[in-house]
């Protein structure tokens, strides 16, 4: 191994040891136990000391020449190089002051632990009530955390809070130790660690759970900023800068970010029109769409027909799978209902990756709440985003390169995975998945809804949109429901920049995809432009173009030489 190559790798493996030993659920999910019994610190010394520690992981990298790196050390450090620039710009604009928002929570995870933490042996269980006996210090520590948001002017918008504490409250309003998830482990083990358990989770889980609720609907929501953009909050122009930054991947201007976004809409505008001709609807786009939210024949009457008419959507696609791809994961996925408690609030689907190690499987997750809300003709584009061959395909596929570094196959680039499954809702179409004109919109105004993403989010956070104006516009240019709709722009006001990672991914992939079949003719092979994209993992977009900019060289070079 070179010097510098060397020098690397030890540099990056010693960093992955101190992130498990500092994100504890980190090192849970990535199969190492060594950390199980404890969660992370929030209190200020730990997050000074982190933010320390990233700068001078920084200088360290920056004494390793990269001239004298092999080519696949340069690729691992480009990525381990853009991880710690995300990590230091994130600490930098004080975004961990704002540890929930309306899509997600540090608090959420927890009723989660029982099924993300390995319980095999005695052992394994003691280890989970050690954990759960640091929940308290957990939760006081960003309670202070959030006071310290609430002093500084750094908190999420009062106005997509209002409700979303309801698994909070289920949770905290329990009396009984055994009815929470937490307890669900021990229904099978020794009566000593029965009664521990139940001491543990009387004793400090449930009172923890109890003072996080009265902190957040005594002090921190009605304290919270009534204005809803990024460029409200303290330096917010810098801030929501970081945001497009992190999400994205590129140096992007809000404004430049906010002109692609209109421009996709009109060029999606025109296919919509194409494609309703042919249901032959008569009537404008906004009739079409009042007809597509309002007619029974495009909703399930049960979640069961729903979570049905998904689960063989992802089966026929997995059919379809090798006449496009090379390389297949060995990682199965199901088909699940989004749990009950966070349904009301949660989008439309998701999928949730598999913890490690191996012994499970990826989760494609289909919300059932408000079934009048949940079309049928877009299930197919749903499917193709978050399961195969959207997100569980490359991201199961990206635990599987052994020969990378674990910073590398546990990350999760949002403008690369995001984008990567917008761009399978489009192979879909050649894939065969989409049988009826109305599914073909359901593409399209799922494509228009990403879209419609870049106009909004910038639309919210840089030219301070109001709230009702975002729903607006979503309203006016997709088929979603008012429900969805209201979902996601609170989605999209408690999480800036994340929106644009979708369309802003899928741009940059199709664009390479392009290029590869311009400049290779005869010699490009789809199956074999995924699987170089996906053999990648997960990774910035600079370096996916980079990457794919040499794999085009070397198919050419392969195509001349060979007889």
């Amino acid at each position: 191994m070179m010097a510098a190559d060397a020098a690397f790798a030890r540099l990056a493996a010693e960093d992955w040891a101190w992130r498990l030993s500092e994100f504890p659920q980190l090192a849970t999910s990535v199969g190492e136990a060594a950390h199980d019994h404890r969660l992370e610190r929030v209190d200020a010394a730990s997050r000074a000391s982190r933010l320390a520690r990233w700068r001078a992981t920084r200088e360290a990298l920056a004494a390793i020449p990269a001239s004298e790196m092999s080519e696949a050390a340069r690729v691992d450090r480009a990525v381990f190089e853009e991880q710690l620039r995300a990590f230091i710009a994130a600490a930098e604009c004080h975004a961990d002051r704002m540890p929930l928002n309306s899509d997600s929570s540090f608090y959420g995870p927890l009723a989660d632990l029982p099924d993300a933490q390995p319980l095999r042996t005695e052992d394994d269980h003691r280890r989970f009530v050690a954990r759960l006996a640091d929940i308290p210090r957990f939760i006081d520590e960003h309670i202070a955390l959030l006071r310290e948001g609430l002093a500084t002017g750094y908190t999420v918008p009062q106005a997509v809070l209002q409700g979303r504490d309801q698994p909070l409250a289920a949770i905290a309003g329990l009396s009984d130790p055994e009815a929470t998830p937490f307890f669900k482990p021990f229904a099978a083990q020794s009566g000593a660690l029965q009664d521990e358990a139940r001491r543990v989770i009387a004793d400090a889980v449930l009172p923890a759970y109890r003072a996080l609720l009265a902190f957040l609907r005594e002090t921190y929501v009605p304290n919270a900023r009534t204005t809803t953009a990024a460029a409200d909050l303290p330096d917010g122009d810098a801030f929501y800068a970081a945001q497009i930054r992190h999400y994205t991947t590129l140096p992007l201007a809000a404004d430049e970010v906010h002109e692609r976004g209109l421009q996709e809409v009109a060029r999606l505008l025109a296919e919509m029109q194409a494609v309703k001709a042919q249901t032959g609807f008569d009537g404008d786009v906004p009739a079409f769409l009042q007809f597509l939210r309002t007619d029974p024949q495009f909703y399930a009457r049960t979640p069961h027909e729903l979570l049905a008419h998904a689960s063989w959507i992802a089966k026929r696609i997995d059919g379809l799978l090798p006449g496009f791809f090379g390389r297949l994961p060995r990682q199965p996925y199901g088909v699940a209902a989004v749990p009950g408690d966070i349904a009301p609030f949660y989008t439309t689907g998701r999928y949730v990756p598999a913890p490690q190690p191996e012994g499970h499987a990826g989760t494609y997750w289909v919300n059932t709440h408000a079934l009048p809300s949940r079309a049928l003709y877009t299930l197919p584009a749903l499917t193709l985003h978050e399961a195969v061959p959207g997100h569980h395909l490359q991201i199961a596929l990206a635990a599987e390169q052994s020969a990378q570094p674990a910073f590398r196959r546990h990350s999760f680039v949002d403008a690369y995975g995001e984008g990567w499954a917008l761009y399978a809702e489009h192979l879909g179409d050649e894939m065969g998945v989409y049988l009826t004109p109305y599914e073909q919109f359901g593409r399209l105004t799922y494509e228009m809804w990403r879209a419609a993403r870049l106009v909004v989010d910038t639309g919210l956070h840089a030219k301070r949109w109001s709230r009702d104006q975002a729903r607006a516009y979503l309203l006016a240019h997709t088929a979603l429901s008012e429900h969805e709709v209201a979902t996601e722009v609170d989605r999209y006001i408690g999480w800036p920049g994340q929106a644009l990672s979708y369309k802003i991914g899928e741009l940059h992939i199709r664009m390479l995809r392009e290029r590869a079949q311009r400049r290779l003719a005869a010699a490009f092979d789809l199956r074999a432009f995924h699987d170089a994209v996906l053999a990648l993992g997960s990774v910035p977009l600079a370096l996916l173009e980079q990457q794919v900019d040499a794999w085009i060289a070397q198919r050419l070079a392969d195509f001349k030489d060979s007889p």
